[in-house]
């Protein structure tokens, strides 16, 4: 809590242990540039464990190949700014054609110290080698410490439910009473939350190295879905409600969306709503047919309604059987 006051957060502590010790274990064994250990450690230090180990993986190929290439290439030409300059000329393209090239300022770094000790012998390569190895382990040790997700993931997908819940149980009211005043705001912050909710789901991904996907990110991907379908109904109750006309299945069928509305949060009542919305089609099918073109008009809105929303019990039945 004061960490996050002072605007501070996981990431920045992190990095400054990290950039400390570093720095710590390798002035301890004496190494020559020991503070590049903690430049490593700022560099490699990302808000993912998956990204954290990319990034390690393009900087430590990219360094090693800088020293490599570079010992080479300044023993050659000779230590000075003419060589370093056709140096980055040549190991640009070399960079961008192993796809490492986000290692480039790393590899500089590395080159530079080389340049300015103007030796090229194993205790170079190998002091270059430990910074190296010191500021990346460093970077993938305090990386392993994550926060976790789960707490906040279940609140949003809680706040998501609440929210499906209000804007059916209005898509209810506005079909029996067509002075219904609602605003729609559910549908908006259901709609910041599932894209905020989503962008929490694939970071907490990340921060583990074997899964590759994550049940919470179907449940919300459905939801993205569902609430597509929502938006479709509110369109059509709009236009069911503008008429006076009260016909026998749109009391039915408000009485279906209250009642889908109450169990928005369980999986266990797909199959029960599917069962009533289908008996609810098979009484349609032995009403009269439609006597005015009003009627005709409202309830083939209310067919229309009615296909909807068992696209949006579809929806959820699929998704509820992979997670299951």
């Amino acid at each position: 809590m004061v960490f996050r006051m002072v605007g501070m957060g996981y990431r920045t502590i992190k990095t400054a242990i990290g950039a400390g010790l570093a720095i710590w274990i390798a002035s301890l064994i004496e190494l020559e540039f020991a503070t590049f250990a903690a430049i490593i450690v700022i560099m490699c230090i990302e808000t993912t464990k998956k990204r954290t180990l990319n990034t390690i993986k393009e900087k430590f190929f990219a360094s090693l190949l800088s020293i490599i290439i570079g010992m080479l290439f300044f023993e050659l030409l000779g230590y000075n700014p003419i060589s370093f300059a056709l140096f980055i000329l040549l190991f640009v393209p070399i960079l961008l054609r192993a796809r490492i090239q986000n290692g480039f300022i790393t590899s500089m770094v590395v080159v530079l110290h080389i340049y300015t000790v103007q030796e090229a012998s194993l205790e170079t390569f190998l002091n270059e080698l430990y910074i190296i190895l010191i500021g990346m382990g460093i970077a993938i040790l305090v990386n392993s410490i994550m926060p976790s997700f789960k707490k906040n993931i279940n609140k949003n997908m809680f706040e998501i439910g609440e929210r499906f819940s209000v804007i059916l149980y209005e898509l209810a009211a506005y079909l029996r009473d067509n002075e219904r005043q609602w605003d729609g705001k559910e549908i908006i912050e259901a709609e910041e939350i599932i894209h905020k909710s989503k962008s929490i789901v694939i970071q907490d991904v990340e921060n583990h190295l074997f899964r590759a996907e994550n049940k919470d990110y179907h449940y919300l991907q459905m939801r993205g879905d569902q609430l597509e379908i929502l938006k479709k109904m509110v369109t059509i109750v709009h236009i069911i409600s503008s008429s006076d006309l009260h016909v026998k299945q749109r009391g039915m069928l408000a009485d279906f969306f209250e009642y889908v509305s109450q169990n928005v949060h369980s999986g266990d009542t797909i199959h029960s709503a599917l069962e009533r919305l289908e008996n609810y089609e098979a009484s349609i099918r032995e009403t009269e047919l439609p006597k005015t073109r009003e009627e005709f008009e409202v309830r083939a809105n209310l067919f229309y309604l009615n296909f909807e929303i068992k696209n949006y019990l579809t929806i959820k039945k699929k998704v509820f059987e992979v997670i299951d």
